[in-house]
């Protein structure tokens, strides 16, 4: 026992600031191990999960669709062109397309679909309890979307698209198998435009 564990027993005063010490202590680690864990699973740039995110949401939904027997999708979306808009117009520009195309992802999707910033110029969404007519559908209001809005940066006109591709979620899949239909399906849609 060192000098402190005695003035400590000794001393019911002392005792209780250092409980609140340690509780302070504490109650800063789990913030800032919260904040790591959000900085892990979502986007620097755009309020939507990351990959990683993602990910994890897409393993849940697979574990629910086997348990419960829901169909469910997969839309995977490529920007186009956001190279030359980089290119072109500058970094800033780029950033604001691909905060206006997740504002433009998010608005055209349901409250219980999962929309995420995959990386670059790439996001995706899941589509809860729809089948593939649905998730069709779904993914063509969302082209029309992107495409159909006017996007101006410092005062030029930026125009956008983008290609999705669909992929519904089986029984059995696994994260991987979904995400390399779902992005198969996107580089036929990007040929056949």
């Amino acid at each position: 026992m060192t000098d402190d564990d005695e003035i400590l027993k000794q001393d019911p005063t002392a005792l209780w600031a250092e409980i609140a010490r340690l509780r302070a202590t504490v109650a800063r680690l789990e913030r800032q191990v919260g904040e790591l864990d959000r900085l892990a699973h979502h986007d620097a740039l755009v309020p939507l999960p990351n990959r990683r995110g993602f990910e994890k949401q897409l393993a849940g939904l697979i574990d629910r669709l086997e348990r419960y027997g829901d169909s469910s999708a997969l839309l995977f979306i490529d920007v186009d062109g956001l190279k030359m808009v980089n290119d072109s117009f500058g970094h800033d520009a780029g950033d604001a397309v691909l905060i206006h195309v997740a504002e433009l992802l998010i608005g055209g999707v349901r409250q219980s679909d999962t929309v995420a910033r995959f990386g670059g110029d790439e996001f995706a969404v899941l589509l809860e309890r729809v089948d593939f007519e649905q998730a069709n559908e779904t993914a063509a209001r969302l082209t029309d979307r992107i495409a159909g809005t006017s996007f101006t940066h410092d005062g030029l006109a930026i125009p956008l698209s983008a290609a999705i591709g669909i992929a519904e979620i089986r029984v059995g899949d696994t994260p991987e198998a979904v995400l390399a239909r779902a992005d198969r399906a996107m580089y036929e849609q990007k040929a056949a435009a």
